[in-house]
């Protein structure tokens, strides 16, 4: 690579031959100082070039691009060579510029003719805005009336859709010759709903539409009801409980009528006149075997056919009555209530509808409440006509064990009906009645019966033995209570409900043997009553619900057990020959003075006291023999010998007694004796001992003339 100034001073010097050989001769020796310092100048130049500088590396780059061979003509033609094309380019140059102006200009021409076209188009555009802007205004207003109209049309076209029904839907809702269907509840729905968003409408500030819009609705929901009312009752003409697949259409109709209280109400009453009516022929027709309309079912065996047997005739018509009302109330119940609250809920719909119908107080509705009114209602004819025929079978009754059975038997009824029809029905009241009447019917007939016992027991039997009067009543007493205890009565009321029956049976039969018994001595007065009390105790102890009368008895029997303890005891101390010891020594207390009287009183002198002693000896070897001899007519002889016992041990005590009182005397004596002797001796008295020693051998002790001990007595009386 070579420098711009090397490439001149090249140049310099291949001009060299072209001077005049005079000047070159003359200026040689000038010439070479001047080369040499043009020399020295370009390398200084060369070296002080900076290779870092952009300009050098773009031309020193141009240069390798162009590839050109280091040769001398190369260098000295570089410099011109590079102008020559540097000129080329530029008039290249110049001359695409030249093509480029032309081009402008016939550009800058079109744009010119455009703007001329554009000015006029904006002016015919100005003047066709200024012709058609009334139009515009007038469309626009047009466009804004067309908006404002097709939203009232789809606000009419809604509105109609929603609160107006089309006549076709009316005339299914109110014509009578439609059928009740599926389509019929829809249409009620919606006027139904209707009604409800009218009240939306008399929000606003013009009440005229809600009001006329409510008064329709209003007026066809009525035609409704009143459709569906007279659908139903045609249909409670002919309705079958009995049939298991009931019209789902009559529930459904059901559920919605409730919502008008009063004519659900007046259907209820005409539902339950004809059910009342059907379900007394019914029983009518299971009475006699033939309905009203004089058909007779030859497979039916009419219960009137068993009237003379009082008990299967009344039971047979109470138990067709249960059936009755098991069937019908199950029938209603799968009518009425067998989807949930459902009727209840419309029933509370209808009385804020109609909150005249409702009663005063009674705030939410009972579904199961008013079923069982429903089925007691349909059951009055039965339980009226139930009430005649079992009145009239046990006022003709006489015999009082049938009448009781057929009052538990109507309290077994009364127990079970009453969980399905309620305490307050028609039909429990009746067997309530019934139940009475039975009851008076029995304290009549136990009235009559006790007469005739009063009137044929006017003693005692001989053997004191219980009267066959009082055997008879205690075995139709224990019929009734066998009754009895099948009955439902609850346990925990049972022995309070039949303590009547017993004051009406055995209360006066006992009361009778007591005034027998008064007549008779002792002891066959006691002995008679135990006989009596015993059997009774042995009849009424089988029962849970006769404790209170058990005892009672007991008392009674404890009563005559004591007083034939005492008349035992007397036995013992009278035949004994003990009394007249005893009744001399009660009056005495323990005092020495009372005791040292002992000897001083008639009993015990010593012949009266060796006769007391011998009568004891004969008394006691056959004692006890001789007092349970006195018992022998007592059935029970466990009882026998405990009364004989308590009267023997009562006895053993009071010799005991008397038995200690003759040892304290004799105490008493024997050391007053030993006293006077030690007296005498100490004072030196003119007695000899002789006389002091016969005068205790004189002295006779009560024990040694009565030598019996208590152990021996107890010994021979156990």
């Amino acid at each position: 690579m070579y420098s711009t100034d090397t490439i001149r001073s090249d140049d310099g010097a291949r001009a060299m031959p072209q001077e005049s050989s005079e000047a070159y001769e003359d200026g040689v020796g000038g010439l070479t100082t001047q080369r040499s310092s043009a020399l020295s100048n370009k390398l200084t130049g060369v070296l002080s070039v900076s290779y870092a500088d952009s300009e050098i590396r773009d031309a020193l780059s141009l240069l390798d691009q162009k590839k050109f061979k280091n040769t001398p003509d190369l260098r000295r033609n570089l410099r011109s060579d590079l102008q020559r094309e540097v000129i080329d380019c530029n008039g290249s140059i110049v001359k695409e510029f030249g093509q480029v102006a032309e081009q402008l200009k016939r550009i800058g021409s079109t744009i010119s003719s455009l703007n001329k076209c554009c000015g006029d188009m904006r002016q015919q555009v100005a003047a066709a805005r200024r012709e058609i802007a009334p139009v515009l205004d007038e469309a626009s207003t047009l466009l804004a009336q067309k908006q404002d109209l097709e939203r009232k049309k789809e606000l009419l076209h809604a509105f109609n859709k929603h609160f107006i029904l089309p006549e076709e839907d009316l005339t299914v809702l109110t014509t009578t010759t439609e059928a009740i269907d599926e389509h019929f509840f829809t249409i009620l729905a919606r006027i139904k709903q209707i009604h409800s968003d009218c009240r939306v409408l008399l929000g606003s500030e013009n009440q005229r539409l809600g009001l006329e819009l409510m008064e329709q609705s209003s007026r066809h929901l009525n035609a409704g009801y009143q459709k569906l009312y007279r659908w139903i009752q045609r249909e409670f003409k002919t309705l079958d409980l009995e049939n298991p697949q009931i019209n789902a259409f009559i529930r459904r109709s059901l559920r919605t009528l409730a919502e008008r209280p009063t004519l659900f109400e007046s259907c209820l009453d005409s539902f339950s006149e004809a059910r009342e009516n059907i379900l007394t022929d019914g029983f009518y027709s299971a009475l006699t075997g033939s309905s009203v309309n004089q058909d007779n079912d030859p497979t039916m065996k009419p219960i009137e056919f068993h009237a003379h047997d009082t008990l299967r005739y009344i039971g047979d018509m109470l138990a067709w009555v249960h059936s009755a009302t098991v069937s019908e109330r199950e029938s209603l119940e799968s009518l009425f209530i067998s989807e949930g609250d459902a009727m209840a809920k419309g029933i509370q719909a209808g009385r804020h509808s109609e909150p005249w119908s409702a009663a005063e107080g009674d705030e939410s509705f009972d579904g199961r409440k008013a079923l069982d009114s429903l089925v007691n209602r349909n059951m009055a004819g039965v339980a009226r006509a139930l009430r005649q025929r079992v009145e009239q079978a046990i006022q003709g009754h006489e015999d009082a064990v049938t009448v009781c059975k057929i009052a538990n038997l109507i309290s077994f009824y009364r127990v079970t009906l009453t969980k399905l029809l309620g305490a307050e029905s028609s039909t429990i009241e009746a067997l309530r009645n019934l139940e009475s009447s039975a009851m008076r019917q029995f304290e009549a007939l136990q009235s009559d019966q006790t007469a005739s016992i009063q009137a044929e027991l006017t003693q005692a039997p001989s053997d004191l033995g219980v009267p066959e009067v009082l055997n008879e009543s205690l075995s139709q007493l224990k019929a009734l209570m066998k009754s009895y205890e099948s009955s439902l009565t609850p346990i925990e009321s049972r022995e309070e409900d039949f303590a009547p029956i017993l004051s009406q049976t055995l209360e006066p039969v006992l009361d009778i043997c007591e005034t027998v018994a008064k007549d008779l001595d002792v002891p066959a007065t006691n002995i008679f009553l135990l006989n009596c009390y015993l059997t009774a105790k042995h009849t009424l102890q089988t029962f849970d619900f006769t404790k209170t009368v058990i005892q009672d008895t007991d008392r009674r029997i404890e009563s005559s057990a004591s007083t034939l303890t005492e008349y035992q005891h007397h036995f013992f101390l009278h035949v004994s020959g003990l009394h007249p010891l005893l009744a001399a020594l009660s009056p005495l207390s323990e005092t020495p003075s009372d005791l040292r009287r002992i000897q001083t009183l008639p009993p015990f002198q010593p012949s009266a006291l060796t006769e007391a002693r011998q009568t004891l000896d004969d008394f006691l070897p056959s004692a006890l023999m001789d007092a349970l001899e006195n018992l022998k007519e007592l059935t029970d002889t466990k009882m026998a010998g405990d009364v004989t016992s308590e009267a023997a041990e009562r006895f053993c005590e009071d010799f005991e007694f008397v038995e200690g009182r003759l040892g304290a005397h004799d105490e008493i004596v024997a050391a007053k004796e030993d006293e006077e002797g030690e007296g005498s001796e100490d004072a030196g008295t003119t007695r000899d001992r002789g006389d002091v020693k016969e005068g205790r051998e004189d002295l006779v002790l009560l024990r040694e003339l009565y030598p019996r001990t208590t152990g021996e007595i107890r010994v021979l009386l156990s």
